[in-house]
């Protein structure tokens, strides 16, 4: 990818790219999605949702791909960023606060104390870039080790930059997928679906909080609550619960779909501090007229490894991710569970990167227009 100190800001090679609305189910895939791509053309969550439907009876290695790109590629993380709690009011510990939440805004500390950021000011980092490689692969049940036997392998490069900027640009086989952010439009680009926004409240891109900027990943459990301790391997961990609120999750509804929940759960070590573990759930709900309720969960648990210092800050390089998608409803005999696995390996970091502007985050023209 390159030496240190040689990262470029990203270009807008890609602005040209027509695009079209994004439904709230964003992290689902389209496979068969087709059309005139030279026309802005608007998707509803149903649409996604009777897409996904068509994938469960083709499992030809190309849709399989699709699958997890869209799944793994570039999801977003469950919980809004608040910009009132940047700073240093993560770190504090009140008196009236419940014992759990106390336990783990402690436990936060030691995580920001452990990857180098609690001696850092609010401004000593600026912006981050980091690149990577990713295997990928799609499988059915609950059976692991499709990454052994198949899988594709690609490349991605992150960059991001404060208050809430992030561009990713991940290529597979072929496929390129593009997510960013200018800190208040959050979109994504793929190649069969074209270019949407997100719905909801903005959020930050969930692989930035696997590891690779622990400010984040701090804020996104601010408000979290400890379970108490698990193993995970042979570790003993400290388990944290954050769940986005009710009003940011009504945001994200569509039509006949209904986000019902979205939790996220941190696993601390407890001999170093450093997140080892991150794992969200959502689950979804589609009811269209006539028809009995459709649950979707999708659950995705990411495995970090291999913490590395980059420029004073302890930064996770390799981890796995493990995404299942869990259909059920009344009818037993409509009920599916697809799996799809990412082993990722970060090669290189920077921080304060020059010359990486606020208009290297800008979104495409045609996401302006909307807004």
């Amino acid at each position: 990818m390159g030496p240190r100190g040689r990262a470029k800001a990203p270009t807008d090679i890609f602005y040209a790219q027509q695009q079209q609305q994004l439904a709230p189910l964003a992290e689902d895939p389209d496979p068969e999605s087709q059309g005139d791509h030279n026309k802005v053309r608007k998707e509803t969550s149903w649409d996604l949702v009777k897409t996904w439907f068509r994938t469960q009876t083709d499992k030809g290695g190309e849709r399989n791909l699709r699958l997890v790109l869209g799944v793994l590629g570039c999801p977003l993380a469950p919980i809004p960023l608040s910009n009132e709690l940047e700073g240093h009011s993560i770190l504090s510990i009140k008196d009236n606060y419940p014992i759990e939440a106390s336990s783990a805004r402690y436990i936060i500390q030691q995580y920001l104390a452990s990857t180098g950021c609690l001696k850092l000011g609010e401004n000593d980092i600026k912006s981050m870039y980091a690149t990577g490689s990713v295997r990928l692969a799609c499988g059915s049940g609950e059976s692991e080790g499709s990454l052994k036997k198949t899988g594709d392998t690609g490349c991605f490069v992150v960059w991001q930059k404060s208050p809430g900027r992030w561009l990713v640009e991940l290529a597979v086989a072929g496929y390129r997928v593009v997510a960013g952010s200018d800190g208040r439009i959050v979109w994504r680009h793929l190649p069969w679906l074209g270019t949407h926004a997100a719905r909801g409240p903005h959020r930050p891109l969930r692989r930035i909080i696997q590891g690779l900027d622990p400010r984040s990943t701090a804020l996104m459990f601010a408000k979290a609550r400890c379970l108490g301790e698990k193993r995970v391997g042979d570790e003993e961990c400290f388990v944290l619960k954050a769940t986005a609120d009710r009003a940011a999750i009504s945001q994200r509804n569509d039509g006949p779909t209904e986000v019902i929940r979205h939790v996220l759960y941190g696993y601390f070590n407890q001999k170093n501090g450093l997140l080892i573990y991150l794992e969200d759930s959502q689950l979804t709900r589609v009811q269209v007229a006539g028809s009995a309720a459709v649950y979707w969960e999708t659950t995705i648990g990411s495995t970090l490894e291999d913490y590395k210092a980059a420029d004073g800050v302890h930064v996770a390089h390799r981890g796995r991710s493990v995404a299942t998608v869990f259909r059920f409803g009344d009818n037993s005999g409509t009920h599916s569970r697809t799996r799809v696995e990412e082993a990722w390996k970060i090669d290189d970091v920077v921080f304060n990167v020059a010359g990486l502007s606020e208009d290297c985050f800008l979104p495409p023209e045609e996401i302006l227009k909307c807004f």
